[in-house]
């Protein structure tokens, strides 16, 4: 017994080792080719190489900047990198919670109601189609070119990808598991969605969440593009200075803050369905 323990542990060893073997060598060959074709573009500075783009996103770090808190109006002084990250997430994270908190709502609610479903179906067919950046101008108008016009957009972002997460995870919810439940009792309507649906769905939800927090990244980003203050907004601006791999470094902190918030979750999603 001990002899088949040990063998599969050193098949799920050497399996996860080939993965990252495999994932390095395909990072390896990226860097080979962007290296590559940083040393074979005229003028130099369109395409930054990778040893350009490292120095300069440690260059974020060298200087300090000031900022305002949102709500509260104090000064904080960070690290230049970090300073205009956090600016990214006073919009990001108030958008992407509210978003992600009204979509799950009313996904839960309309693919559990019939009747809610059919009022409320054709405006949703009406509204999913239109890309949340669409809705710049409005935010602009109604907000101004600042935290809540960009974390607008965000909402917007967050809340379909979360509706159609909760909705579709709903509607899927097997009869055979409502029958059951109301076998053992479960009759009021509450009851079984708390009991039966919110649980079968759960996979469902934390998906649609997941994807929201990478998907809200790529519309903060475009959201900035237009003037309110972060990451977005410094991208732009280095790009038009022709500091490329200032810009390249700012991307390169995009892709770290989606990496821990990523991982985080994930761990969270493995732990809330642990019962699977």
């Amino acid at each position: 017994m001990s002899h088949q323990t040990d063998t599969m542990v050193t098949a799920i060893f050497e399996g996860d080792l080939q993965r990252y073997l495999r994932g390095l060598g395909g990072l390896l060959v990226f860097l080979l080719v962007w290296w590559v074709g940083a040393m074979t573009t005229q003028p130099s500075y369109l395409v930054p190489g990778p040893v350009d783009s490292v120095h300069a996103f440690f260059d974020l770090f060298a200087t300090s900047t000031a900022i305002v808190v949102p709500i509260f109006g104090s000064a904080l002084v960070l690290p230049t990198g970090l300073a205009h990250l956090a600016q990214t997430l006073f919009h990001y994270v108030p958008g992407l919670l509210l978003g992600a908190s009204c979509g799950i709502s009313l996904g839960l609610a309309m693919g559990w109601n019939g009747a809610l479903d059919d009022w409320l179906r054709p405006l949703v067919r009406v509204l999913r189609p239109i890309p949340p950046l669409a809705w710049v101008v409005f935010a602009i108008v109604w907000f101004g070119i600042h935290h809540t016009g960009a974390a607008f957009i965000v909402f917007v972002g967050a809340f379909w990808i979360n509706f159609y997460g909760a909705y579709g995870g709903v509607e899927g919810v097997s009869s055979e598991l409502t029958d059951a439940a109301s076998t053992l009792g479960v009759e009021r309507d509450l009851s079984m969605l708390k009991l039966v649906a919110l649980p079968s769905a759960a996979p469902h939800v934390l998906t649609g969440f997941r994807t929201s927090i990478g998907r809200c990244w790529m519309i903060v980003v475009g959201a900035e593009l237009f003037g309110a203050p972060g990451v977005g907004y410094e991208i732009i601006n280095a790009s038009n200075n022709l500091a490329m791999a200032t810009s390249v470094a700012y991307m390169f902190l995009i892709s770290l803050a989606f990496l821990c918030m990523d991982v985080g979750f994930r761990l969270v999603e493995r732990s809330v369905l642990s019962w699977r």
